[in-house]
């Protein structure tokens, strides 16, 4: 899954044993499906955690009635 906001998605490269054997990995970003509130809209979407703590997005305000 990739980031909507910053666009991070899945990166690859090699595990490399104690012995310098290659074999391929994969790094999975922390993308998590959330109601946010972003450029005026209340929508669902897949950000990267490291996007919801700098502030780019906001949660909806809930309301107390």
């Amino acid at each position: 899954m990739k980031c909507e906001i910053c666009g991070k998605g899945p990166r690859t490269g090699n595990n490399v044993s104690h012995s310098n054997v290659k074999t391929k990995r994969t790094w999975k970003p922390n993308v998590q499906k959330l109601l946010l509130e972003y450029k005026g809209n209340v929508k669902k979407m897949a950000i990267c955690t490291q996007c919801l703590k700098s502030g780019k997005v906001q949660r909806p305000q809930k309301n107390s009635e």
